[in-house]
């Protein structure tokens, strides 16, 4: 994932930071790459790069996961551990940004090799995370178990301390909720951005690239409000149905098959063809930066609901502006259980008390401060750091700026 700052620089141009204060922003605290060495079952040692991101912690301590994928170096973790101190910020909560993991492919590992290799990371970087320093949470490629054993490892050398990391099982003082909470927070956004139009989960079409914590338990929600999940990809394929994918039988065969390929109840499709599939509204929910300026003008989608970090890229954000998505909405998560950003990067999100067909009013959106009264139509561009109505642009009260026109 290559760094883009588009966005903040245009947040800083508004707000009229200096030159100084923009490059102290951009400028991580730390940066920390290790080497771990690890002993695989059949007795070769294999040696994995890992690398720990802490972005800034003048609001608190520093937040963000831990994942474990093939494509993780300093560069993307750079980037996450950015967008987790921009998130923490804008929701206004007691965090700074953080990010980390291990350059690996944990499909090619037992249980027993990731257990060794998260011990490992965790020993080389114990000194530098705690509950009131720096706090990993699970990611892709990492799950409840792993964080079980971060924090198992991290009490050798500090003692029991539970707060070292969030996303823990539950009888290790995980949250209740915990496992789904990303994915129902993605079934909000929709149902409050849906509700502001007059209209409901169940009127629409979804395609979702990407069957993780995430994916899986957004198509769940989504299939039970009666939504028509239309395609679902993983790493392992794709599958479509026009009529409606059975989510529960696809999740039975995922935990069965371990991925969607081979699943009966729908077609085969190319996995890179789901982004273009026909539907209203697609769900990014695998890597960053899969939509970009050469493919966002086959999007088919009238709607994009980011599950993923960073899963569009600036160039084809103004794309979908100006051709594709009518809503892009942006809905970040923590998978300890709390909504930590619903945004939405196009003009085209109604806040406020929205009348539905019925003549009834949907509820306010949750997660955005409100500039201006009921029933306006308000524009939030929070990954901007604004709130635009029709009498100017507020940022909002926790930025501490002021209206600028």
């Amino acid at each position: 994932m290559t760094p883009d700052h588009s966005y903040f620089l245009q947040a800083a141009d508004r707000l009229g930071l200096s030159d100084w204060r923009i490059q102290q922003l951009l400028t991580p605290h730390r940066e920390i790459r290790v080497e771990c060495n690890i002993e695989r079952d059949d007795g070769s040692i294999a040696t994995y790069s890992g690398y720990r991101v802490q972005h800034d912690h003048s609001r608190g301590p520093m937040k963000g996961g831990i994942r474990y994928h093939p494509s993780v170096d300093a560069e993307e973790v750079t980037t996450l551990a950015t967008l987790m101190t921009w998130k923490t910020a804008v929701m206004n909560l007691p965090f700074g940004g953080a990010k980390g993991g291990v350059a690996v492919d944990p499909g090619r590992l037992s249980k027993a090799e990731l257990q060794r290799l998260t011990r490992v990371f965790t020993q080389r970087l114990h000194d530098v995370i705690g509950p009131n320093t720096d706090i990993p949470a699970p990611d892709m490629g990492t799950t409840a178990e792993t964080m079980g054993w971060m924090a198992d490892e991290y009490g050798k050398y500090h003692g029991w301390s539970p707060g070292v990391v969030t996303g823990k099982p539950i009888e290790a003082g995980g949250s209740l909720g915990r496992e789904s909470a990303t994915g129902l927070g993605l079934y909000h956004a929709a149902e409050y951005l849906f509700a502001a139009q007059g209209r409901e989960v169940a009127e629409f079409r979804y395609a979702i690239q990407g069957f993780g914590n995430v994916g899986s338990w957004a198509a769940r929600y989504l299939h039970q409000a009666g939504g028509r999940v239309v395609a679902i990809s993983d790493v392992t394929g794709a599958v479509a149905n026009p009529k409606g994918l059975d989510v529960p039988a696809l999740v039975a065969h995922v935990r069965k098959h371990g991925g969607v390929n081979g699943f009966a109840g729908g077609e085969p499709i190319a996995p890179d063809s789901l982004l273009f599939a026909d539907c209203d509204v697609l769900i990014p929910a695998a890597l960053g930066d899969v939509i970009t300026a050469g493919n966002a003008g086959r999007i088919r989608a009238r709607t994009v609901i980011e599950g993923a970090n960073h899963p569009v890229n600036a160039e084809a954000d103004a794309i979908l502006k100006r051709e594709g998505a009518a809503g892009h909405l942006c809905q970040r998560g923590r998978r300890d259980g709390e909504l930590l950003r619903v945004g939405a990067e196009s003009a085209a999100v109604l806040l406020g008390r929205a009348t539905r067909a019925d003549g009834t009013r949907a509820a306010d959106a949750r997660g955005v401060s409100r500039s201006a009264p009921y029933g306006a139509r308000a524009e939030v561009h929070l990954s901007r750091s604004r709130v635009s109505t029709g009498g100017g642009t507020r940022l909002p009260r926790h930025c501490g700026a002021r209206t600028v026109t």
